[in-house]
């Protein structure tokens, strides 16, 4: 052992498998927000949103779907905006996240992209994102991409949140819905109804363990050193 190497020592937490025992158990059914990118009258990623959140209720699953009309820019208001402070507070609540945005130039949306610059990678000492479960989708008007669940996962891990593996890119979406706005049965829909029962399975595993699995071992150290978190 280096000479220096006790300096590590006082923040080290060598992992354990009793430490990944919660304290608590929650009860309550897995809360799950639910967002979409476009403002569209007929806006095929508020429709598969809207079919997610059925899947998710039918698992038994608390949902919410937050409505972006009325969103300003980031800077255009501050955070008492009525839309701000709604979409922070279901933030807050939630234990879990479903994201689904059009791609348009290769991209996510602005919409979309508004609604996540909006939500405070820290709020005080809460960071509402840290360690909560994250879900992916994405829709094209043609064939097949996935440039915009990448940006996703990019910004998902930026914010500390716990991918789930699996995704959905839903190709010609506007065949895939029909003249009630369902979306037919396909294996587009088939995918969906993976990828919510997939984050309803990480959400229930990590919701009581999450403080433990994303703590770092250099905020520890500085926290004990009497300094402050700079947050990014």
């Amino acid at each position: 052992m280096s000479e220096n190497s006790n300096i590590f020592q006082p923040a080290f937490d060598a992992p354990s498998f009793d430490k990944l025992e919660p304290l608590n158990s929650s009860e309550h059914p897995p809360r799950i927000l639910l967002l979409y990118g476009s403002l569209r009258e007929r806006a095929f990623s508020r429709l598969t949103i809207e079919e997610a959140e059925r899947i998710l209720q039918d698992m038994g699953a608390d949902t919410r779907v937050f409505n972006p009309e009325g969103l300003p820019l980031v800077n255009e208001a501050d955070k008492d905006h009525p839309k701000v402070k709604e979409l922070h507070d279901l933030v807050k609540w939630s234990e879990g996240q479903v994201w689904c945005s059009p791609e348009r130039h290769g991209a996510m949306t602005g919409v979309m992209k508004t609604q996540i610059d909006w939500i405070p990678l820290s709020d005080g000492s809460v960071r509402p994102t840290q360690g909560k479960t994250l879900a992916v989708m994405q829709i094209e008007g043609g064939s097949q991409s996935f440039n915009t669940v990448n940006q996703l996962r990019i910004l998902g891990r930026w914010m500390r949140m716990l991918t789930i593996p699996n995704q959905s890119s839903v190709a010609r979406a506007y065949q895939e819905f029909d003249e009630n706005d369902r979306m037919k049965n396909s294996s587009f829909y088939n995918r969906i109804v993976d990828v919510m029962e997939e984050l309803i399975k990480f959400t229930i595993l990590t919701r009581d363990r999450k403080d433990y699995l994303v703590s770092r071992y250099s905020e520890r150290k500085t926290i004990l050193q009497g300094g402050q978190i700079k947050q990014k």
